[in-house]
């Protein structure tokens, strides 16, 4: 009985020790597997990296002003006779856009015409009397004085009723009317806006760091996305001979075209400023850069090995410095080289020694001068 209990107690120490170690075998033999496995190739985009120049520029806010400006109004008191405008129209230099009454004028010319009229006579006859010296130099002097004067007097008059008549001094579009008819207007009192508006300048201020790099007959690109605009150029045609003290700023001005007076006075403009062009950088699309609190950082494509000594095309995370951005490009300062091979989409599933299948069949934008889509 002894003897078959201890049999039984070998065979199972047996079975035992052997299953032990098949699972052993196992176990080392998954985690061999496991070591060599490897995911399959993300799909990704890349693009070489290159170096290129950028002009050099700094954005400002500026404020559109036009290049002739009044509020037209009566200088002489009176009566609105007639208003010979429509509010928002465009006016010829010169054209006639209200007239005051002026019937007191006109009579007054009336008289005053007949004392001219007057006077010249008794000049010509004190004339041909001082010629057969039967007056004295002296009344033919005084007479014609009087025909001076009387001559003055109707200029005056004439230039009392001219006055009275509101003409525009330019051409440019008009205002919203502020007088109706019968309206009795004092001296100065406002009639309706009057706007060259084609050119206009943008004025701005730049910080006098800036100042060196600008000069008259520089360009700059004028925005105003309020109104989808879009970009205009203009030159710059004036730069202040003196810097505000407060704020250590120079005020430029930059004049544009403006043919469909979209842009109108008053209103705030972005002004991209061009200086000059930069040294090259290497510029990538702002998709190659993964963004993060520690660090940005970017995917370079790159021959690997794997744990069997076999090369793949994977990837490997290098951090960068950044510079300014263009449109759809930011330049890269250090951390990648030209001719390196830079991951553009799909860096947000990748990390350091993953393997990549690059297709680039479709790209991500990648245009220095992007404008927004409904631009």
């Amino acid at each position: 009985m002894r003897k078959r209990m201890m049999v039984t107690v070998a065979v199972l120490v047996f079975v035992l020790a052997g299953l032990g170690i098949f699972k052993v075998q196992q176990i080392r033999s998954a985690i061999a597997a496991g070591a060599a496995w490897q995911p399959p190739p993300e799909a990704v985009t890349t693009v070489v990296a290159g170096r290129t120049r950028w002009p050099e520029t700094f954005d400002v806010i500026g404020s559109v002003a036009a290049v002739q400006g009044v509020t037209l109004s009566a200088d002489l008191p009176g009566t609105v006779e007639a208003i010979e405008f429509r509010s928002g129209g465009h006016v010829a230099a010169g054209a006639e856009i209200a007239r005051l009454d002026a019937r007191q004028e006109r009579a007054q010319l009336a008289a005053a015409e007949a004392q001219r009229d007057l006077a010249r006579l008794n000049f010509d006859r004190m004339t041909r009397l001082h010629d057969k010296e039967v007056v004295a130099q002296a009344e033919l002097d005084a007479v014609a004085a009087a025909a001076k004067q009387a001559d003055a007097r109707v200029g005056e008059i004439r230039a009392t009723i001219e006055r009275k008549r509101i003409r525009a001094p330019f051409a440019g579009m008009l205002g919203i009317r502020q007088v109706n008819l019968g309206q009795y207007l004092n001296a100065g009192e406002p009639i309706v806006p009057l706007q060259s508006l084609d050119p206009v300048y943008v004025n701005f201020s730049v910080p006098q760091a800036e100042l060196a790099g600008l000069g008259v007959g520089a360009e700059v690109q004028v925005k105003a996305e309020s109104l989808a605009v879009g970009r205009t150029t203009g030159r710059i045609t004036a730069i202040n001979s003196i810097v505000d003290e407060q704020t250590r700023n120079v005020l430029v001005q930059a004049t544009l075209r403006n043919p469909h007076a979209r842009l109108r006075p008053g209103m705030f403009v972005e002004v991209e400023i061009r200086t000059g062009t930069s040294p090259p950088v290497v510029a990538l699309p702002a998709s190659a850069i993964s963004y993060a609190p520690y660090g940005n950082s970017v995917f370079v494509v790159t021959s690997l090995k794997g744990p069997g000594g076999k090369s793949y095309r994977g990837v490997e995370q290098r951090f960068v410095k950044l510079g300014t951005s263009h449109g759809d490009q930011v330049a890269v300062v250090s951390g990648v080289s030209a001719g390196d091979e830079v991951v553009t989409s799909g860096v947000f599933k990748l990390r350091t020694g993953a393997a990549v299948f690059v297709n680039n069949s479709v790209q991500p934008a990648n245009d220095p001068a992007a404008k927004p889509e409904d631009s």
